[in-house]
């Protein structure tokens, strides 16, 4: 009777500890479909974004509210001057190799400054001197897309503003470093309308984004499969011995 009762008792605990497990995989298989369907709207608006007609860019009274979801690859317009004697390389890897991002600050007619990612030139371009035909005294009209500043470094590395070494466009601190006035907390990466002399080399920003999340989500479904499975089979074997130990 005692020896039952224990194996009735086992039998309850795996049963439940299986359940419970079949339960958390369920959730997470279940939280993996609404994030793909989060995936899925952005991706549809980002594509919507980078094909409309470009508007002016957020003005100070946005700044605040900025986010990816609300204003990622906006397309977006600005006019102004460029300040080529703060100009800022950022180390990239791209399509055409490695080399630098040309970020320059741009001050635009509604009295604030944005950074232009120019684009890309490689290390024997990097000096402002190897391609003075792009530096543009006059009034300029650029179309590109708004981007987030990105703060965290990158290439495993953390930007350097006193060594003037940068390996992601943090905004902020690009700003500070190069003493500018009030900045659009993003940046813009210009399109590819050709800059004269061919550098720098627009038009290569990268737009994606991953999408496992179905994925995930069979993996999760999967699990939660065995483990109810397993609970079943708990329930059968117990029961098939019940029925081997009646008298």
């Amino acid at each position: 009777m005692i020896k039952a009762r224990r194996g009735g008792a086992r039998t309850i605990a795996l049963v439940g500890l299986c359940l419970a497990f079949t339960a958390f995989f369920l959730a997470l298989c279940g939280w993996q479909v609404q994030r793909r369907a989060w995936k899925l709207d952005l991706i549809a608006r980002v594509e919507q974004r980078i094909h409309a007609e470009p508007t002016p860019p957020p003005g100070p009274d946005r700044w605040a509210g900025i986010s990816q979801a609300s204003d990622g690859y906006r397309r977006v317009r600005l006019a102004g001057r460029f300040l080529h004697d703060r100009e800022t390389l950022v180390q990239a890897v791209t399509r055409e190799g490695p080399g630098f991002w040309v970020v320059t600050p741009l001050a635009t007619d509604q009295g604030f400054d944005v950074l232009v990612n120019r684009g890309f030139v490689p290390a024997d371009h990097r000096a402002p001197g190897t391609r003075l035909a792009a530096q543009a005294a006059g009034p300029v009209s650029v179309v590109g897309l708004l981007r987030l500043t990105e703060p965290h470094g990158g290439f495993l590395r953390s930007n350097d503003p006193a060594g003037g070494r940068w390996y992601s466009r943090d905004v902020p601190a690009i700003a500070k470093a190069k003493g500018l006035g009030p900045t659009a907390p993003y940046f813009i990466d210009a399109d590819a309308t050709a800059n004269p002399g061919g550098w720098p080399m627009g038009g290569l920003t990268v737009v994606n984004f991953p999408n496992s999340h179905l994925v995930y989500a069979l993996t999760w479904f999967g699990l939660a499969l065995l483990t109810g499975g397993a609970a079943a089979y708990v329930l059968f074997d117990a029961r098939r011995n019940r029925v081997k130990e009646a008298p």
